[in-house]
């Protein structure tokens, strides 16, 4: 071969390395500028009982998140799926190694991305989810050791973040605050604290001494037995030691909530109802009771009562609704799937567990029930202090609402009272307001 053979030949060689090499650049800057797209899904994991309430609750919520996230193209290209495990939380007595292999399975079988779990087993999810280094979202559990584990373990525990309640220490303090600021609304101070044993005793009593510290009067407290389906007693108890205020700490489920608001209205008690009565925050209550929760104020969600709290939140019940129908939950884990982890994973740029985990510590994001999600250094719920001059109002919020003419209006914090354009109302009854 002579030698213009073989410059031509090398010519020919070194144009076809230039053509790859631009052709690779240029793909090359493709990738780079252009966010990655994929066929894969990024699976959520729902670990509940399937078949109680609560865990029929969660999965329906999950899924709505899933499609409406998906109906907007999907995370990263991606889309979202929904794998589930029942674990038998609802049911008792309680089965720790059925909880565990629901939980082991959903990481190792289903391959879940992200776990939603239940209160009832939480302690032995955080050990598992540490071990598999998965991301769980705590959606109804109260205690505050939890949390706490994030603080003293950091490395093992930082897959857990609580989002569906905060903790029990933020919420006696929230439910402090309300009696206060029902003490400046009718300017009681006698009151009567009254409760199933969620709380216990000790717990009572704490929160009855907390409640002296600032300058109430305790005068009766009760820690009501679960079963207890007649109140007249405790009751007359309570108006004969001279409340003014029966402060109920936690009244639960249909068959003690109705009698005990019966209780209340037929006798036309002299004291106030404030507290929360669980029951008392669905619609279906007024009906439930023939229009006997009137005046009540309890604890209750703005996306149960439908109060427009924030801008998602009428949009988020409407839309539970329509699909699902039936008593409308909290939306926390709607909230969850289709706002706070959304928000992380887009911000982090991948659905890798450790970007996705800073991503969500630095979660700032208006939800259906929250108008600012902020996470604690414990990944825990940032509470806000209602009241004036105190900061993080638009932080999680207790919020207490009163049945007034078959509707619920917002007495708690005050200045969404004010905000709603409503005033508290007292009994139409003789009563401590007389």
């Amino acid at each position: 071969m002579n030698s213009k053979a073989l410059t031509k030949i090398q010519s020919i060689v070194l144009a076809c390395i230039i053509a790859v090499a631009t052709i690779s650049g240029i793909a090359t800057y493709y990738l780079l500028s252009h966010p990655s797209t994929s066929s894969e899904t990024i699976k959520i994991g729902v670990c509940a009982d399937l078949d109680g309430a609560g865990g029929q609750s969660l999965y329906q919520q999950a899924v709505l998140a899933v499609e409406h996230v998906n109906a907007e193209g999907g995370v990263l290209g991606m889309k979202l799926e929904i794998v589930a495990e029942d674990d038998g939380s609802e049911t008792f007595p309680a089965d720790i190694a059925v909880a565990s292999s629901a939980m082991t399975k959903l990481i190792t079988v289903d391959k879940a991305d992200y776990i939603i779990g239940y209160v009832t087993y939480i302690p032995v999810y955080q050990e598992i989810v540490a071990e598999h280094k998965k991301i769980l979202f705590d959606t109804n559990s109260l205690l505050d050791e939890y949390s706490q584990k994030v603080l003293d373990d950091y490395d093992r525990y930082k897959y857990y973040f609580r989002v569906g309640n905060p903790n029990f220490t933020s919420a006696q303090e929230g439910t402090a605050d309300s009696m206060v600021v029902c003490r400046e609304l009718t300017g009681f101070n006698k009151v009567a604290l009254v409760s199933n044993p969620f709380w216990g005793a000790e717990g009572l009593s704490n929160f009855a001494n907390s409640l002296e510290e600032v300058g109430f009067e305790v005068v009766y407290q009760a820690d009501i037995p679960f079963d207890t389906v007649d109140f007249t007693s405790y009751f007359a108890n309570a108006e004969e030691a001279g409340a003014e205020i029966l402060g109920v700490m936690g009244i639960f489920h249909d068959q003690a909530c109705i009698p005990f608001v019966n209780e209340y209205y037929t006798r036309q008690s002299p004291m106030i109802m404030w507290g929360n009565v669980f029951s008392a925050q669905y619609p279906y209550f007024w009906e439930a009771t023939e229009g006997k929760c009137e005046y009540v104020t309890s604890i209750a969600y703005p996306t149960t009562v439908g109060y427009p709290f924030t801008s998602k939140t009428l949009a988020f019940r409407e839309a539970y609704l329509e699909r699902w129908g039936g008593i409308i939950p909290n939306g926390a884990v709607y909230d969850t799937v289709r706002y706070i982890l959304v928000d992380a994973i887009k911000r982090a740029g991948t659905t890798e567990t450790e970007a996705v985990i800073k991503a969500l510590e630095t979660t700032d994001i208006e939800t259906s029930l929250v108008r600012r999600f902020v996470f604690t250094s414990s990944h825990d719920i940032m509470i806000g202090e209602a009241g004036p001059n105190r900061p993080g109002e638009d932080y999680f919020l207790v919020t207490m609402f009163q049945w007034q003419d078959g509707k619920q209006v917002p007495i708690y914090p005050k200045e969404i009272m004010e905000e709603a354009g409503v005033t508290y109302k007292f009994p139409d009854w003789a009563g401590a307001w007389d």
